[in-house]
This record gives C-alpha cells, sequence and structure tokens, in this order.
C-alpha cells in the first residue's frame, strides 16, 4: 500500500481565523526555535505573535502568504512593496519572513512558498525580488540559489545570535529575465 502524498498548498491571506492564527503561531515558535526566526532569536510568546500576525494584515504595503501541509498553516512569507514615495525602486519588492516549521519541512512546501510570492510579485507588475538571509540557513541559500536568485552581498554584521556575529547574504532575481524593468 502506498502512502498518501501530503496536500500543500500556499495562499495570500487577506484575513487569519483563529484556527490559522494559533497554527501560524505555532510554526513561527517551531521556526524560531530551530533558528530561522525572521529576526526573532527567542519565541516572543503568544500574544505577541498575535498581534504581530495581525499587525502584518493591516499594513497596505505588505502581503502575508500562508504554507499548509494537509490544510493546516505551517509557514509564512511576506511580500513588501517599496512606499509610495520611493519611485526610484518602484520596481523591485521584497521577500522577507519567509519559514516552514521544522515539522513540515522535507516536502518542498519552502520552494512553493516561495514560487508564489513570486508569482505575486509578477502580478503587481514587480520586475525584481530581493531578499536577505543569515548565512546560518544554509537550505534557504540553497533553495534561493536554486530557485535563479543572484547573491549579490554579504554584510560582515548582519546579526547577532547566541553571543555570535552572523554574516548575511543579500540576493536579487529578475522576475522576467530579459525583459525591460519598466
Amino acid at each position: 500500500m502506498s502512502e498518501k502524498k501530503p496536500d500543500l498548498s500556499v495562499e495570500r491571506a487577506t484575513a487569519l481565523n483563529d484556527e490559522d492564527l494559533a497554527a501560524l503561531c505555532e510554526a513561527a515558535d517551531a521556526a524560531i526555535l530551530d533558528g530561522g526566526g525572521f529576526g526573532w532569536v527567542n519565541p516572543p510568546g503568544r500574544a505577541v505573535l498575535e498581534r504581530y500576525f495581525q499587525g502584518v494584515l493591516l499594513v497596505p504595503e505588505r502581503e502575508l502568504y500562508l504554507a499548509r501541509l494537509d490544510g493546516v498553516v505551517v509557514g509564512s512569507a511576506q511580500l513588501v512593496r517599496p512606499p509610495r514615495n520611493n519611485e526610484a525602486q518602484a520596481f523591485a519588492a521584497t521577500l522577507t519572513h519567509s519559514f516552514i516549521a521544522p515539522y513540515a519541512r522535507g516536502h518542498g512546501l519552502a520552494r512553493l512558498l516561495t514560487l508564489r510570492v513570486e508569482e505575486g510579485a509578477r502580478a503587481l507588475g514587480y520586475h525584481v525580488l530581493n531578499l536577505d538571509v543569515r548565512e546560518t540557513q544554509e537550505a534557504a541559500i540553497q533553495l534561493y540559489r536554486s530557485l535563479g536568485y543572484v547573491h549579490w552581498g554579504t554584510h560582515p554584521v548582519y546579526a547577532r545570535v547566541g553571543g555570535r556575529t552572523i554574516r548575511g547574504l543579500y540576493f536579487y532575481k529578475l522576475l522576467n529575465p530579459g525583459g525591460k524593468i519598466a
């Protein structure tokens, strides 16, 4: 008898029901404890995470994408548009705060999540997607490189984790290769 293939999905969230919010906070806690905590080094507590994710939905320049494994939220990413007063960089958006909980890894969800954010950026007319990541996020770095992201720079004092200074790697991807950037 063959094992059932997991159901993977990614959608843009416009609201969070209680069940999705709880699952998202649980996934974020697990990712933070595993060292992949999009800025947090220690879990800030459920109330802080709930307010954070609810607040993300209120920011006009941010879009929250949810990754689901068998219908349960296990990760997320954000697409951040440049502020309206930044005409010089109006062609580029940023992929940030991307994570998949450790218990949901190995199914290709991080790849699917990244591709969905890219699709969202293209649909909004962006030509470049930027991101940055700690040097310790080896799986994420490998994923981004495999998807065609170009490493263009390294910040030598990007983050402090466990009393140690961590470098940050900066990447970009042209969303319409060969196309003209308007």
